[in-house]
């Protein structure tokens, strides 16, 4: 894992395979790019065979050390767009990101003509607010989407996202009893570390699919 510029990025044991995707991730609202969730899926994907480039959006890095709420959406989808560019533009690259970051990203997906979009806990609406939706531009989604979303995630149950229309380019992958974070409940019989490991399974067979042999 090495810093490559403002990304921190994590390479695979082995060089990639020819014409594997890259993949590139930005954080939730609350948390950089270091927390064990985004540690936790971009070694594992790494260690899957592809190469996972990190960011922070600009509230995330004031000079001060002091973190504030996050920056407005045209900031944060301008910070992603320089991400873009810096994890080497958008050919071959599917972007994605955790909760807000996984917004912002679906947000500039089809702009920049990506090959893919991951999101690890999408935030369809506010905790306690299912009136306020976040969906209106997934329903004409054209990239190939991929949403991470735990059963029980107050941004979005199973049973609030049934409701929703969203694009047939959005394949969802839904973790049994999974919070935000994907934690399930203990008497669930499933654990967060198995839930984070599906999800690793998850993003590394969707990268496979957007891959070109050579």
């Amino acid at each position: 894992m090495i810093p490559r510029g403002e990304l921190l990025v994590n390479e695979p044991g082995a060089p990639p395979a020819a014409g594997a995707v890259r993949l590139l991730l930005a954080h939730g609202a609350g948390a950089g790019m270091r927390t064990p969730f985004l540690e936790t899926l971009a070694t594992g994907v790494a260690a899957r065979g592809f190469r996972v480039h990190r960011f922070e959006f600009p509230y995330m890095r004031r000079e001060d050390g002091r973190r504030g709420a996050p920056d407005r959406p045209p900031v944060l989808r301008e910070a992603y767009l320089e991400a873009i560019a810096q994890a080497g533009g958008a050919a071959g690259l599917v972007i994605g990101g955790k909760s807000l970051g996984g917004r912002i990203a679906s947000l500039v997906a089809d702009e920049a003509g990506v090959s893919g979009l991951v999101c690890l806990g999408y935030p369809f609406h506010p905790p306690g607010q299912p009136g306020k939706l976040r969906t209106a531009h997934l329903a004409a989604l054209a990239t190939p989407a991929l949403i991470i979303q735990g059963e029980r995630d107050p941004f979005g149950t199973r049973e609030d996202v049934a409701g929703y229309p969203l694009s047939p380019a959005i394949q969802l992958v839904w973790l049994a009893d999974g919070d935000h974070s994907f934690a399930p409940r203990k008497a669930s019989g499933h654990t967060g570390p198995g839930h984070l490991q599906s999800a690793v399974s998850a993003v590394a067979a969707f990268l496979a699919a957007r891959s070109r042999p050579a």
